[in-house]
């Protein structure tokens, strides 16, 4: 089998085409969640922390060194404030992440507990033989 064969078969197997749909998927609610944060739920906190905006939250180590209007070195700037709004959106995304596979597991749970009944025959012999245990 050439390498070329070999790889169209591994690259059109379901489990790979399904985890490209899938990474895609999330990506795409990865930005759905990061706009939710970024234009609804970090304004509306804001009142509640003060009026502060969150993701403009920074830390300045050095201020700028500047010589007229030139900027001799940069300043040192810890923005925390963005790091905060993406801890948000990647908690968000990991709850429903874990909501989606909690639903699965528990869908295919129900599908494996029901066992199907034992055919006729197997249980007339099981009937027999514990009679004959019993004499």
């Amino acid at each position: 089998m050439g390498m070329i064969s070999e790889f169209k078969e591994f690259a059109m197997k379901g489990n790979l085409v399904d985890m490209a749909v899938g990474i895609v998927i999330g990506a795409a609610f990865g930005t759905v969640v990061k706009a939710f944060i970024d234009g609804v739920f970090m304004p509306a906190i804001s009142p509640i922390m003060g009026g502060i905006d969150l993701a403009s939250l920074k830390y300045t180590m050095s201020q700028a060194v500047m010589n007229g209007d030139e900027v001799i070195k940069e300043a040192v700037v810890i923005d925390f404030g963005t790091f905060l709004s993406s801890l948000i959106s990647f908690i968000i995304v990991a709850f429903v992440m874990f909501m989606i596979i909690k639903g699965m597991n528990k869908a295919q749970k129900a599908e494996e507990e029901a066992p199907a009944a034992p055919p006729a025959n197997e249980v007339l012999l099981a009937e027999i033989r514990d009679l004959l245990a019993k004499k």
